[in-house]
């Protein structure tokens, strides 16, 4: 009964309409009109209850039906002026109308009502759909819950989410919402324990059972068990507005299952760690296994040849000259790996200085000049610009991508290297003659230990210098990319954000300039 007659704003506008409306037709009845037929007047006035039970609640409607039959029996029914009623049909008929008005009023409600509660349905089948999305958007695991707690309370107009997960000492709680609650770690494990010892649905709600709805700093709380299949794991607490029990109950399934897909992340995450650390392993040991065993077995043959008394001087210099050609290929394997590590830990920071394109070219070309050997290089840095950068990281990064073009352009050809100042930077482009970069390589050029198919069994190397040349590159906010070069080969290209004299004369009088 208290619920027929609880009125929101909209129900005492239309019952103040109902009431004028009534009033204004009898006016105009009466004074106007002189009408007395009480057939005519029954049915404009039951015409007049039926609009505002169809526009405001049950409530506004009885009143309206009874201010109606008021001014029913007062103005048209004989003796008119009194609330005596003196024919016995007149009797009939004013029941009749109040029966017709009162039923047609509540039908009316109930319409309402029903539609009002489909309206509900569509709308928390529609954030539950939004939330559902949510949860398979999250990708990063370590703030995955805490983000869902925030999507409930934003999707349900909620005051205050959290996601509570048990552990061997206490609660961990993700909260989300406008007003933060302090949560009683006792409550959520009453509610904890409760869902564990039994598990039973209620068709009418909709519902499993655990619900428990406690005050908390002057609002009612609902509690309510998360469970993965049958078994609790944690438990959801809301508060700020009502929410059915089976919709409640629908939130804590979505958020158990958000709870295992994070869980499900983090394993996963950890496993691939797992598989790549592995796969570095063993690339590493394999590289290292294939590229120490060849210089170390040229350099214990060559110093076998030496101990013999019967070498020409001429072969005991070649035999020396071969020794230390591998010990400088062992130097260069070894001065891969710790650039590797330390690009690994971040240790690798730039010291911009004054130097020339040239400068860094050569540079470049006495790192791997023992590879170069058996290639001609064809340099152009026109105009050599003085430019403020790193050299020692550049012409490292180059001397990469020189090595990796001598070992796979064929004995004898050439290696084409050009420097030029643009508007990016510094461009070096460094083609050679080879076979070129497969198509399905192409796009893996630059990871770690990463050697085509064509290239297996074929050339030495570890699969280190291109990716140690992008690291080394990144360093200075430079970067570098591969294509194949019209006719043959492969071009690399090189590019340093740098700075020129011409930009720190321009600097000086004011005037920025970027080269």
């Amino acid at each position: 009964m208290s619920d027929i007659f609880r009125f929101r704003s909209a129900d005492f506008w239309w019952l103040a309409v109902g009431v004028a409306a009534i009033a204004l037709t009898t006016f105009v009845y009466v004074r106007w009109l002189h009408l007395a037929n009480p057939a005519t007047v029954s049915t404009t006035f039951l015409l007049l209850v039926l609009v505002v039970a169809a526009s405001a609640s049950l409530g506004a409607a009885i009143i309206v039906s009874f201010v109606a039959v008021l001014s029913f029996n007062y103005f048209f029914l004989p003796p008119v002026g009194t609330f005596t009623i003196a024919d016995p049909q007149n009797w009939v008929a004013l029941f009749a109308f109040l029966a017709v008005s009162l039923v047609a009023s509540n039908l009316s409600a109930r319409v309402r009502s029903r539609e009002r509660e489909a309206l509900y349905r569509r709308d928390e089948l529609a954030r539950l759909f939004d939330l559902s999305r949510d949860v398979l958007m999250v990708t990063d695991s370590s703030d995955a819950i805490t983000l869902m707690a925030r999507s409930i309370a934003r999707r349900f107009d909620l005051g205050f989410v959290a996601i509570g997960l048990p552990h061997a000492t206490g609660w961990d709680v993700f909260a989300g919402g406008t007003h933060p609650i302090e949560l009683d770690q006792q409550q959520l494990w009453s509610t904890f324990a409760a869902a564990q010892a039994s598990l039973e649905f209620d068709a009418a709600s909709r519902t499993y059972s655990g619900h428990r709805t406690i005050p908390s700093d002057g609002q009612q709380m609902t509690l309510v068990p998360l469970r993965s299949a049958t078994r609790p794991i944690g438990v959801l607490a809301a508060a700020g507005r009502t929410i059915e029990p089976g919709t409640l109950d629908a939130l804590a399934g979505i958020s158990a299952i958000a709870v295992e897909r994070a869980q499900f992340l983090d394993e996963r995450k950890a496993a691939e760690l797992t598989r790549q650390s592995e796969q570095l392993k063993a690339a590493l040991l394999a590289s290292l296994g294939h590229d120490l065993r060849t210089p170390l077995t040229a350099i214990r043959v060559a110093a076998t040849n030496i101990r013999e008394t019967a070498l020409s001087p001429e072969e005991r210099v070649d035999q020396t000259a071969l020794i230390l050609s591998e010990v400088e290929r062992l130097t260069r394997l070894f001065q891969n790996i710790l650039e590797m590590a330390r690009l690994d830990a971040g240790a690798v920071a730039a010291e911009a200085r004054w130097s020339h394109p040239s400068e860094i070219i050569a540079a470049a070309e006495t790192q791997v000049d023992a590879s170069l050997k058996g290639h001609r290089l064809n340099i152009r840095a026109e105009p050599d610009l003085p430019i403020q950068l790193d050299p020692r990281l550049a012409a490292a990064a180059v001397a990469h991508v020189l090595e990796n073009a001598a070992q796979y352009a064929p004995e004898g050809s050439d290696i084409d290297i050009s420097a030029d100042v643009e508007a990016d930077g510094l461009v070096i482009r460094i083609q050679d003659y080879g076979p070129g970069i497969s198509p399905n390589d192409l796009p893996h050029v630059f990871e770690r230990f990463y050697r085509g198919d064509a290239a297996q069994g074929r050339t030495s190397g570890t699969g280190m210098g291109l990716w140690i040349a992008r690291g080394l590159l990144a360093v200075q906010s430079g970067r570098i990319w591969a294509e194949n070069a019209p006719g043959a080969g492969a071009r690399f290209t090189v590019l340093i954000p740098v700075s020129t004299k011409a930009t720190e004369a321009v600097a000086g009088t004011g005037t920025t300039e970027t080269t």
